[in-house]
């Protein structure tokens, strides 16, 4: 039994727990990774021997602060934890994680207190082409490059919208793949718009612009992709310039060959946990107080926002703080965590603003042919998506779910789930769904079985 158990060792997960283990909490970090740090501060394996790991990122010194106040600290890291449940018994919670190489072996970590600091995934609307080898997202470029020293090809595209694109578009161009071009759905006058908003973000982003005329990386604003082309595998991909409204410009359309496409159109964040145990969402986030509590007593969260790792960090060391008080009896003080919610309130402005400026291309969903897969689980099209709107008629994600099987398979619904509300033209709801992740029937078993016998005895 632990005082307090985090989950992810992201930037908010490990602020959390050192701020809370500074206060004398047993701390407990589970996180399905080999290594701390969570995407954003993934790491290269060490078999890998990376000389110069530092070049994969930026916020290198933030991160070497954080990795040094960890090992310095009493916080447990546990390793190779992939959670798929978490709920309420006697003691307070109990965190349930399959462990090991093939995820098959049970582990059960307790804590009085939960903190969900499971960060967030990409967001990709489907294009026709888009399930071709060679398209990734643009996440994934990035993670393979920062874990395993890898590139995905020789010449890429860097698509979609958002301001992930840019350091994986120079990322990749630095570690000597041709970019032939990053195509970005929003426009200068997008950013304009937020443009006082935006101002802290000015050096960074004159940064990537310089790396991007360095490399000669080519920008294409108010441009999207609108089909990959290849047969057994990408050989190229159709852009096209966008109208104010986001409909493609007839005549616009140009061939890029490539053999990699990076696409992404911004983050969601993972609240599947969240869900699970009944906190209340706000919009697509968790809803927390000022002490980053949910509605959930005993319940914490912590960098779901998907305001970049700055705003992560500072939501965690309030969070830490927050949990070190509550379980201690004492009456929080706020002046003790005062600079890191006056960061707060700043980095979710900034958020804010980010978000408004790289919004989703608008009118995607035209692009989207009626064979296109939408589905990849269950290979669902957007032909059987539309027929169960126009034809049955469904009118939400759920009913056409039932009618379609859209959602039914492995990743249950978090690749697909955006763009089968898009092509529904519903909202995106909750799910509550009662396992975060597929879960063997044999680990069920034991589970029940283990549970009789400590009701028996």
């Amino acid at each position: 039994m632990t005082d307090l158990a985090v989950i992810g060792a992201g930037p908010a997960g490990l602020a959390a727990a050192v701020a809370a283990a500074a206060q004398g909490l047993d701390v407990a970090i589970v996180d399905s990774a080999a290594e701390a740090g969570g995407q954003f501060y993934r790491q290269p394996a060490s078999a890998l021997h990376a000389r110069r790991p530092q070049a994969l990122h930026h916020q290198w010194r933030t991160w070497e602060r954080l990795r040094d106040a960890l090992a310095g600290s009493s916080a447990r890291f546990l390793p190779g934890h992939h959670v798929w449940a978490v709920e309420r018994d006697s003691d307070g919670f109990a965190v349930h994680a399959l462990v090991g190489p093939e995820q098959r072996e049970p582990a059960v970590v307790r804590g009085a207190a939960v903190l969900l600091a499971t960060g967030g995934y990409e967001r990709v609307f489907p294009f026709p082409g888009w399930t071709l080898p060679g398209v990734v997202t643009a996440g994934g470029a990035q993670a393979m490059l920062k874990g395993g020293l890898a590139v995905p090809g020789r010449r890429a595209v860097v698509a979609g919208t958002g301001p992930l694109l840019l350091p994986v578009a120079t990322g990749l161009a630095a570690a000597g793949v041709e970019v032939a071009a990053l195509v970005e759905a929003a426009g200068a006058a997008d950013l304009v718009r937020h443009g006082r908003a935006l101002a802290a973000k000015l050096p960074e982003g004159a940064g990537y612009a310089a790396r991007l005329l360095r490399h000669r990386v080519r920008l294409l604003a108010r441009h999207a992709v609108v089909r990959a082309h290849g047969e057994d595998r990408l050989t190229g991909v159709t852009v096209a310039a966008l109208d104010a409204d986001g409909r493609v410009r007839p005549g616009t359309e140009r061939h890029l060959p490539c053999d990699t496409l990076a696409v992404g159109h911004g983050m969601l964040p993972h609240t599947d946990l969240a869900e699970t145990l009944g906190c209340r969402l706000d919009g697509p986030t968790v809803a927390v107080d000022d002490e980053q509590r949910t509605d959930v007593p005993g319940v914490w969260a912590a960098g779901e926002s998907i305001g970049g790792s700055a705003l992560a960090l500072a939501e965690g060391h309030l969070a830490g703080l927050s949990v070190a008080a509550r379980l201690s009896g004492a009456d929080p003080d706020p002046a003790r965590w005062a600079a890191a919610a006056r960061s707060r309130t700043r980095l979710r402005k900034l958020a804010a603003a980010l978000d408004a400026a790289y919004p989703p291309p608008a009118r995607w969903s035209d692009q989207v042919t009626d064979d296109t897969v939408v589905c990849r689980c269950e290979e669902v099209t957007a032909g059987a998506v539309r027929e169960a709107v126009e034809e049955l008629g469904a009118g939400d994600v759920r009913t056409v779910k039932l009618l379609t099987r859209a959602g039914m398979g492995w990743c249950q619904g978090r690749v697909c789930g955006p763009a089968v509300a898009g092509l529904a033209g519903c909202e995106l709801t909750p799910s509550r769904r009662p396992f975060a992740r597929p879960v063997p029937l044999g680990v069920l078993a034991r589970q029940h079985d283990n549970a009789t016998r400590r009701g028996t005895s």
